[in-house]
């Protein structure tokens, strides 16, 4: 759908970009994408439109590992569909995060879920999950057995197979990327640490034996990743970078008891881990607070900030002939930031439907 030929009066400081896409969201507003399977659809519904106020207007809902009878309920309600004025947001597929990784980094994920061996058929792919028609993004741990042939076969039919929650070293995830890998779930995060003689997952942003690109998620909440290691990686491999926030459902909410799958999480501030413990259960952050976060820990321009949450999510999820540009030709999804990326309004499909009360001057 192209350009409607719309006028936007703006003010200085007002950019037009990219509707903001996001490729690892757990939830938020109280709805989690893991759990109460029977209220799922409406929780989706209602989602939709409240995500568009933070400048998401296409989003790839994401499952931590779950029993294999939650993912055949789950699916078919997460299926892509087209943003529009009356739905919001669009919905570009699961992330299927797990639970195919490996136990010794689950983070938020429960053990008891997890498999310890990948299935290498399709035809055993489609028995647990029911169907992959509607996975759009699978996390593997590149090390477990049959892990390569399970990402050769995912991605022979079309899934976009990433690497995390591993314990990988580099030659397995190398391994992983040649054999078809084309992300790594939230960098640093849930892998092993970088070290000079084994830089593990991490050493993919500078590896010369690749042969094919391979995109790599960030948190960039101020928790999960420090800003000294958001330099290193925009530095290291700047054009593969791409934005997630990895909320859960108390985004958009405040401080209480949440849960992520079956996970209880007890959110305090801007940090939310599960309860009892310190370990991280996704984030509360928004994506516009992230681009802002990391242009200014990375040091990066705003539109180098603005392409990590845009272009390049599209070109992972290879739709950018539809998403992730304001190029002719392209879907009219996109935002108007201020230079601190609040969100001022946000168009799906050439209409809005999201406007802040601090911007005026739209004419129909």
């Amino acid at each position: 759908k192209q350009w409607y030929q719309r006028r936007v009066a703006l003010t200085a400081g007002k950019i037009i970009v990219p509707g903001f896409i996001e490729s690892q969201i757990n939830g938020g507003f109280g709805v989690d994408f893991s759990s109460n399977v029977d209220s799922l659809k409406e929780g989706l519904a209602s989602f939709r439109k409240e995500i568009t106020q933070f400048g998401i207007t296409g989003f790839c809902p994401t499952m931590i590992t779950s029993p294999s009878e939650v993912y055949k309920k789950a699916l078919p309600l997460l299926r892509k569909q087209r943003g529009n004025l009356v739905h919001g947001a669009a919905v570009l597929g699961a992330h299927v995060e797990g639970p195919f990784i490996n136990k010794d980094k689950n983070g938020a994920h429960p053990t008891e879920f997890i498999q310890s061996q990948c299935l290498s058929s399709k035809d055993e792919i489609i028995d647990f999950f029911g169907s992959i028609n509607n996975i759009t993004i699978m996390t593997i741990a590149p090390e477990l057995p049959k892990a390569l042939e399970m990402i050769e076969c995912l991605v022979k039919n079309n899934v976009i197979c990433s690497i995390g929650h591993s314990t990988a070293n580099i030659d397995e995830a190398e391994g992983g990327v040649n054999t078809g890998a084309t992300f790594i779930t939230h960098l640093f995060n849930a892998m092993q640490p970088f070290h000079h003689r084994d830089p593990g997952i991490v050493g993919i942003l500078s590896s010369v034996k690749l042969n094919r690109k391979c995109y790599y998620g960030i948190i960039a909440d101020g928790l999960h990743t420090h800003p000294a290691a958001l330099r290193i990686a925009h530095r290291t491999n700047a054009p593969c970078a791409v934005l997630v926030t990895d909320a859960m459902a108390a985004m958009g909410l405040g401080d209480g008891s949440h849960c992520i799958g079956s996970q209880s999480v007890t959110v305090t501030g801007k940090k939310a881990v599960i309860s009892g413990t310190e370990t991280l259960a996704g984030s509360v952050a928004t994506m516009n607070s992230c681009v802002e976060n990391f242009m200014r820990n990375s040091g990066c321009t705003l539109v180098e900030a603005v392409n990590c949450a845009t272009k390049h999510p599209a070109q992972l999820l290879k739709c950018v002939d539809l998403y992730g540009t304001l190029d002719f030709g392209t879907v009219a999804d996109f935002v108007i930031i201020d230079t601190d990326v609040n969100v001022l309004a946000t168009f799906i499909g050439g209409d809005c439907v999201y406007k802040s009360d601090n911007i005026v001057g739209f004419f129909d």
